[in-house]
Order: structure tokens, then C-alpha cells, then sequence
């Protein structure tokens, strides 16, 4: 029988028992074994591979392991994922977007003791990681590249940052106006093309979109009402602050750039409101805030809503019921059990009119009769 080696003995002590006196034997024992730390990193790109395997993304553990731990433990969780990628399966392009967007800084130097204590207790939290629902990658072309980003989209990324940096309401409500048209022209055309191609593999996919503290419920329904509106359904999970948006692609791209967008227009309105008061000689609290946020998401929702009753031709309406099931039937399947929730510590009066006024103000005009 092998005798274990030091990565062995050190894991045995401090992965699957929580102390702190255990974790410290195993971070002592790998101090004292430089000659240990290649088989240690190998052993961390295993733990990366497994969290693929469990239906994790990378922005899916770096925003858990930001919440959990600190940023320590995020550098060496993005030179974690970096190392196992030469070992990965070629994935989509959203994907591919969450790698570039790993944090850029080395993890900082220092001994090796408390390295190697910052090492073991991101590997805990790999270890516990529980499955997920796993996520279709993007259709890819008869090709096999991946589709090309529409001109149109382009578009509509560049309106709503115009929307997002002008300080002029009424220029930011005509840009985003102008956003929401394309938006919805961009799902028909979306829809039309598939038919015409009779794309049977064109289904629906999913991915997630983080729902970040503090306010997350809030926001969560915010998520949902842009995702509602645009032929997508969404499921927060909260333990792990996302939510999973079911949808065609296209559709999905437009949801992840209202609800950004949204999120930002939200927050530069909120400050503002929380400047107006305190000049008022009021002092604003958590409460107002949450008011506020809770608020914006349910005055938007209605306007989304009221927006979402795009006058179509009769000859289109098939094409989108079918869409609309497929969705569904891939939600249900996906998750075939969910709960609801109700908003907590909304009672600030002040931060609902806020909020609410607010969300009039926000760049969601009617889309106009698709001809």
C-alpha cells in the first residue's frame, strides 16, 4: 500500500474537516513541502475541471468565491481556471467572454504558510460545490464558428450607452427608445430567419445573469420583468446570487443588455434621490433604498409590460407561440420545481414614490407597431 503523499495528508486534514486547527495542520504541512506544489496546482485544476462538470461557469465561482471569501482567494481562483483551460473542451463565445473577464492581477506574494492556508480554503468551497443545472452553448453556424454578432445588436449596445451616459432625460428616453424598437425588430427577425431556415436545432438555451447584493431581490425582479418582456423566463437562485434566464439567443442578449443598462440607469437615479433628500434635511437609511430599488423594478415591469404588446401581423403569431412554448417546456425541465418570494423591507413611502418616479423616467419607451 502507497504511502499518501504530502497533498494527501494536507487535504485529509483540512478539506474534510472545517477547523480552524485542522486547516492550519494541512497549510503546515504544505509550507514545509515546496517539492508538494506542483501536484497541489494540479490537484486545483482538477477541482476547476469538476465544477465544469457540475454545470459551474466561471463567473458563476468567481461571484461565489468573491461572496464567501476575499480577494486573495479570487486571484488564485482566475490562475486556477487560466491553468485548466489549455485542458478544456472548446465552449461557447459567452464562455470564452467570462475568461476575459477574469481578474487580470497575480495573487500577491507572500509566505508560504499563508499561501497555502489561502490555497486549502478555496479548494473547501470547491470541493462543496453542488451541481447545477447544466447550460446550452450558443447555436453555432453551419460553419461550426460561432454566429457573429448582428450589426443590429451592435446598435443597440451603442444606444444604450449613449442612453446610460447623457445627462439629458429626454435625449437618454429617445435613445432608449429607439434601443427597445431594435430590440424587438431584432427578436422577429430572429425568429423569422429560424423558421425560414427550418434550423431545427434552433432551441432554447440559458445562461446566468448575477444578482448581485445589496438588494437582490429587488433586482431580481427587475431581471424578471426585462426577461418577461422579451420572450425569456427567469429563475433566481439566491444561495448562489444569480439567475438562470431561459431563451432563444437573441434573446438573451437583448435581456443582458437591458438589465444592465437598467441597473445603472437605477442606480445614478437613486443617488440622486438620496442627494435631494439629505439637502431637504432628511437622513435616507438601507430602508429607503430597498424602497426605492423595489419600487423602480415594479413600476418598470409594468411599462416593459405594457411595451411588450408589440402589435405583430397575424402571419407572425405562430411563429411566436412556438417560441414561447419551447421556452416553457425548457423552464419546466430545467426546473420543475420553484417557489415564490415576496419583497422584504419595503416601507419607506419616500423611497417607493422615489423609485417610482424614477422608473417613469427610465429609458423603456413603448416599442411602435413593427410594420
Amino acid at each position: 500500500m502507497s504511502t499518501p503523499s504530502t497533498v494527501d495528508r494536507a487535504f485529509e486534514s483540512a478539506l474534510y474537516d472545517t477547523g480552524h486547527a485542522t486547516l492550519d495542520t494541512g497549510a503546515s504541512l504544505l509550507a514545509a513541502a515546496p517539492e508538494a506544489d506542483a501536484e497541489l496546482a494540479r490537484r486545483g485544476r482538477e477541482f476547476v475541471a469538476a465544477a465544469w462538470r457540475r454545470g459551474w461557469q466561471p463567473a458563476d465561482v468567481v461571484r461565489l468565491v468573491r461572496r464567501e471569501l476575499d480577494d486573495v482567494h479570487v486571484r488564485l481562483l482566475a490562475a486556477l481556471i487560466r491553468a485548466q483551460r489549455p485542458d478544456d473542451r472548446p465552449r461557447g463565445p459567452r464562455w470564452t467572454a467570462q475568461l476575459d473577464d477574469l481578474p487580470a492581477q497575480a495573487p500577491p506574494r507572500t509566505d508560504r504558510f499563508s499561501h497555502a492556508t489561502a490555497v486549502l480554503e478555496l479548494y473547501r468551497l470547491l470541493l462543496r460545490l453542488p451541481a447545477l443545472e447544466p447550460l446550452d452553448e450558443p447555436a453555432r453556424s453551419a460553419s461550426g464558428r460561432p454566429r457573429p454578432e448582428s450589426r443590429m445588436l451592435t446598435r443597440i449596445r451603442a444606444l444604450l450607452a449613449k442612453a446610460e451616459a447623457t445627462g439629458f432625460p429626454e435625449e437618454a428616453e429617445a435613445l432608449s427608445g429607439k434601443a427597445q424598437e431594435l430590440m424587438a425588430r431584432h427578436s422577429i427577425d430572429e425568429a423569422l430567419l429560424a423558421t425560414r431556415a427550418h434550423a431545427a436545432k434552433d432551441a432554447p438555451g440559458a445562461c446566468r445573469i448575477g444578482v448581485e447584493p445589496p438588494y437582490e431581490q429587488a433586482k431580481a425582479v427587475l431581471l424578471d420583468a426585462v426577461a418577461t418582456a422579451n420572450h425569456c423566463r427567469a429563475v433566481w437562485n439566491e444561495p448562489f446570487g444569480f439567475s438562470t434566464v431561459v431563451g432563444f439567443e437573441a434573446d438573451l442578449e437583448v435581456v443582458e443588455l437591458l438589465h444592465t443598462s437598467l441597473l445603472v440607469q437605477a442606480q445614478t437615479a437613486m443617488t440622486k434621490a438620496e442627494a435631494a433628500q439629505r439637502a431637504g434635511g432628511r437622513k435616507r437609511t438601507k430602508t429607503f433604498r430597498q424602497s426605492f430599488l423595489a419600487a423602480y423594478a415594479h413600476r418598470v415591469g409594468t411599462r416593459l409590460a405594457e411595451a411588450a404588446q408589440t402589435q405583430v401581423t397575424q402571419d407572425l403569431l405562430p411563429v411566436l407561440a412556438s417560441r414561447e412554448v419551447a421556452v416553457t417546456d425548457r423552464l419546466d425541465r430545467m426546473f420543475p420545481e420553484t417557489t415564490t418570494t415576496r419583497l422584504r423591507g419595503v416601507s419607506d413611502e419616500a423611497g417607493w414614490v422615489e423609485g417610482s418616479e424614477a422608473a417613469d423616467r427610465a429609458q423603456v419607451a413603448p416599442r411602435r407597431p413593427l410594420d
